[in-house]
């Protein structure tokens, strides 16, 4: 049996994006969702680590786009995603890395383990909105600096 060619889903406006923030780290998650609130993302759900991410995510009616920090505590980013991608609902959704340990060889772990992107933090400001926009489209985005 032969896998389907991966089908580019269609553009989701900021305004109609189901995003879930996994974040174990109050002010960076309050600034993360300041910024797509900025951007005109209406909902913004959010999780404190790896730990049931799976779970909780299947509870939400969608999800468009998962920022998943690397280090959480319970079980990391790459835990996490594993069950994603294990679970037939939720295994084609859009999951970026975002983490403090930003660099090259993480970039490239973290591009072999399957996320669809990978950002540094701290987060830029003023790069933030165009690339969750990239990621909204469908697009791959690999900025770690």
């Amino acid at each position: 049996m032969t896998d389907a060619p991966s089908i580019k889903p269609s553009p989701i406006e900021p305004s109609e994006a189901h995003v879930l923030v996994v974040e174990d780290n109050v002010p960076n998650f309050v600034l993360i969702a300041r910024m797509l609130a900025f951007m005109g993302v209406q909902r913004c759900e959010w999780k404190t680590s790896g730990w049931q991410v799976v779970q909780f995510a299947d509870t939400l009616p969608r999800v468009d786009l998962i920022l998943m920090d690397i280090r959480l505590p319970y079980e990391d980013g790459y835990q996490a995603l594993q069950k994603l991608r294990a679970n037939p609902r939720l295994k084609d959704t859009c999951v970026c890395a975002v983490t403090a340990e930003a660099s090259e060889d993480q970039m490239r772990r973290a591009k072999k383990a399957g996320f669809n992107g990978f950002l540094g933090k701290p987060l830029d400001p003023d790069r933030f909105p165009a690339q969750i926009r990239r990621l909204l489209r469908g697009e791959e985005v690999w900025e770690w600096k």
